[in-house]
């Protein structure tokens, strides 16, 4: 009757768990994948509250970049500069501009520290610290002089 035989109980058996595992090892992937910063972020201003970019946070020889890809607030121009900057940044147009470098990881592996944020609207450059909060759907982004503790903390929100 039908084309192919009919299983038996011990290849049911079989694939329930191959299939059993095939979910428990894509859930698996799942989790790791949020346990990283690499992916894109909303930044949100910790001032005023609004969304002001989306950065790109990326990982190369085991540090982090971030580079600006889209502005969020209408009222900043597409084609605005870093006119503020002393770095080789110092003119350069804001949209794509790394403003995020040399992340490394920690022991704690929700934290990464040792890099630098660039806030392109102040033309400063901060020692940065990121931590992975709420099962990495968030990050804190602390910028800061010195001591973490004299700085600033924003919460950027993952969107891919």
């Amino acid at each position: 009757m039908f084309p192919f035989p009919t299983t038996t109980s011990k290849e049911t058996r079989m694939f329930k768990k191959t299939l059993a595992f095939a979910a428990l090892a894509t859930a698996s992937l799942l989790a790791n994948a949020q346990a990283t910063p690499v992916g894109l972020w909303k930044t949100i201003d910790d001032e005023s509250g609004k969304e002001k970019s989306l950065v790109r946070i990326q990982e190369a020889n085991g540090q982090l970049t971030g580079t600006i890809e889209k502005f969020l607030d209408p009222a900043t121009k597409p084609d605005v500069k870093c006119d503020l900057c002393s770095d080789e940044r110092k003119g350069k147009p804001i949209l794509g501009m790394q403003i995020l470098r040399g992340l490394k990881p920690t022991d704690d592996k929700a934290r990464w520290d040792g890099g630098e944020i660039l806030d392109p609207n102040k033309g400063k450059i901060y020692k940065s610290r990121i931590t992975l909060i709420d099962g990495g759907k968030k990050l804190e982004m602390r910028g800061y002089i010195g001591a973490p503790l004299l700085g600033r903390t924003q919460v950027w929100v993952r969107t891919e």
